[in-house]
């Protein structure tokens, strides 16, 4: 039996070796048939032996796992997103931004980076063995994918080399152009529908519920940023060594370069050479390369203040302006969208445009009927860039931007400094109150689940709910004679409102929908104001006062509360049972600690910097990102950089190094 343990080692470790130089290194040593060989011995010995099975065994790359829905989890480190341009003026604008935190004086180095077209994905290993795959989802929490990524060929089950014991790494998975096409080639010939696009069909494959389904798919998975606790790298261009080190599939198209103008240099010559590549890029992710750096520059509550996407203009054709719709936000804000001739951008079919606001149809001097020339704005979303005047005649007429709201015929108002116009009737306009009630029950505020967006509308035209409250009042037997409404699904819909009684103060706080109050601003509003009573009475200067709150939200804030309808909702939330105020246990608060503002930099002997930071929490503190006036204690530890230590002298902040910082945890 022990023989036949040490073959089933041998021959995992053998197949992870080719499976790593074929589709890794690109530099195979065996033929397929040799390789097919060995991975149907060990299929035939792990069959026979069941106790040998290991789930991270080669032979689990052909999938056969079955997921029937995916667990969302947190992410243990955020999943930010990226600032960018398409301008190489703001380029110089970010390097003076990054000068004036880090000083003239400090001589800056960036690595310059392909931006793929695919799907993002963090990935999880402990003592060297993949455990997990979330997707970015919302940057804060995502959804496990594991199962689906373990059947990515390019995505090591087992690391080799001197890797950490746990660590994560995040890259993006592709469809890359070759393996797109033969899969549309074979739907064409079922006569099924095509598939739009790449990056489409990448974001849809690790959905599906059937792992082998996936496995068929020629997904790649480029890796490009490591992330975790005391990593055995100084620089961004050194992480990606280490990971090509360590088994993953790292471009070669990476370079560290020690000027802006070489960063042009990199950005003209891929503008060019992407349109031979086997994938998808839509730009250049430029990074500031020393970690000790991008430590000290910090994230804004969106991005890293160190990483900038330049994109590449976008594909452009044009088309024809058929009409001019008007839709109606949550807010009541007004956005004109125009009727398109349909025409095919980057692969999907496009019908409508945003026109933004009246400035800019004025701007471009649009005319119903005109040849306009459409562009898919960073990729995504279509926009009309210009139009072709020599094309136009003398019938095209117009556009005049409504006076009244399209739905409830509220006049519209256009405040001073607003490009934007607004139908005031908040109280009584259905497309606002459907807004506001899709924007409370959805995944970062309520997450109301067994409750769509979809099906609210149903509910509201049936007259069922007019507003939040409603769905607190409703009963089975009003929702049970609606169309596609089974016994079951109304269970879940009244179970799912039920349990989001239960969602913490920040969550309802996110979900009033007050304007400019954004999942990051609720939080940090329902730190600083531990009930919705106190927030409410909260002066215009208090809130200016708490970290990220500016005087746009602050009266925001303000105006909300001033307004009778919303402290009638407020309060009858309150009754219904959800939870207005934050849920605290005082008894292990340190009284040097409650309420104090900490930053915390650098590296430490005893504590990872997250772990610091949670006993800081634990203990009363508040973590801010940043050294400002309100910062009680900056906890430096090794490399912190110059910038945060000057900061901290220049507003007399307490600086603490790691020895200091347990001295004052264990004070009386």
């Amino acid at each position: 039996m022990e023989k036949i343990k040490q073959r089933i080692l041998l021959l995992q470790q053998t197949l992870h070796t080719h499976n790593h130089r074929y589709y890794v290194l690109d530099n195979p040593i065996i033929s397929d048939f040799e390789f097919d060989h060995l991975l149907k011995e060990l299929e035939v010995l792990e069959e026979k032996h069941p106790q040998f099975l290991d789930k991270n065994s080669p032979t689990q790359r052909v999938g056969g796992g079955i997921t029937k829905s995916f667990k969302t989890e947190a992410h243990r480190y955020p999943m930010y997103s990226l600032s960018n341009t398409y301008s190489k003026e703001e380029l110089l604008q970010w390097e003076d931004r990054l000068k004036k935190v880090l000083g003239e004086e400090v001589a800056l180095e960036y690595t310059c980076e392909l931006k793929f077209d695919g799907v993002s994905i963090s990935l999880t290993y402990e003592h060297g063995i993949l455990v997990k795959a979330i997707t970015r989802g919302d940057g804060g929490q995502g959804d496990n994918v594991t199962t689906n990524v373990k059947t990515i060929k390019t995505i090591p089950l087992k690391l080799q080399a001197d890797f950490p014991d746990f660590f994560e790494i995040r890259g993006e998975i592709i469809l890359p152009w070759e393996g797109f096409r033969k899969m549309n080639e074979k739907r064409f010939q079922l006569g099924e529908e095509l598939y739009k696009n790449p990056r489409n069909t990448a974001s849809g494959s690790l959905k599906l519920q059937d792992s082998s389904l996936v496995a068929a798919r020629p997904l790649k998975c480029f890796l490009y940023s490591l992330v975790g606790e005391k990593l055995p790298v100084f620089s961004q261009i050194d992480a990606l060594e280490k990971a090509r080190e360590w088994g993953f599939k790292v471009p070669n198209s990476a370079k560290c370069v020690s000027s802006i103008d070489a960063v042009f240099e990199f950005i003209t010559f891929w503008d060019e050479k992407r349109k031979t590549l086997p994938y998808e890029i839509d730009g250049i992710v430029i990074k500031v390369n020393s970690l000790l750096l991008q430590e000290e520059l910090g994230f804004t509550a969106k991005a890293p203040r160190w990483a900038m996407a330049y994109k590449y203009k976008a594909e452009q054709a044009f088309t024809v302006l058929k009409g001019v719709q008007y839709q109606v936000g949550r807010t009541g804000a007004i956005t004109p969208v125009a009727r398109l001739e349909p025409v095919v951008i980057s692969g999907s079919v496009v019908k409508r445009a945003s026109l933004h606001n009246a400035d800019q149809i004025e701007k471009l001097d649009l005319r119903i009927g005109d040849t306009v020339y459409v562009e898919k704005g960073g990729e995504i979303i279509p926009k009309i860039t210009g139009v072709n005047i020599a094309k136009r005649t003398k019938v095209n007429s117009p556009i005049k931007f409504l006076k009244e709201c399209p739905e409830c015929h509220s006049k519209l108002i256009r405040e001073d400094g607003e490009a934007q116009h607004y139908c005031k009737n908040d109280q009584y306009c259905p497309p606002q109150q459907i807004g506001k009630i899709q924007h409370f029950i959805g995944r970062k505020a309520m997450d109301v689940e067994g409750l769509g967006s979809e099906t609210v509308g149903l509910l509201f035209n049936e007259g069922i709910i007019q507003n939040i409250l409603d769905l607190y009042k409703l009963k089975k037997e009003q929702i049970l004679p609606m169309e596609r409404m089974a016994e079951k699904s109304v269970s879940n819909l009244l179970e799912g409102v039920l349990k989001s009684k239960a969602k913490p103060y920040h969550k309802v706080l996110f979900g009033l929908g007050i304007r400019f109050v954004g999942e990051t601003v609720a939080k940090r509003l329902s730190e600083e104001f531990i009930s919705i009573e106190r927030l409410s009475l909260a002066t215009f200067e208090e809130l200016t006062n708490t970290d990220e709150i500016g005087d746009r939200i602050a009266q925001s804030v303000i105006d909300f509360f001033s307004i009778s309808e919303n402290q009638i909702l407020v309060k009858s939330l309150k009754d219904f049972g959800l939870q207005m105020e934050t849920v605290e246990s005082s008894k292990n608060f340190h009284i040097a600690f409650t309420g104090k503002r900490f930053v915390v930099s650098g590296v430490f002997t005893n504590f990872s910097r997250e772990e610091l930071k949670t006993e800081i929490q634990l203990l009363g503190g508040k973590i801010v990102s940043s050294v400002s006036s309100k910062t009680n204690y900056l906890i430096a530890g090794e490399g912190t950089g110059p910038s945060k230590n000057a900061k901290a002298l220049k507003f007399d902040t307490t600086i603490l190094d790691e020895k200091s910082y347990i001295a004052l945890k264990e004070s009386s």
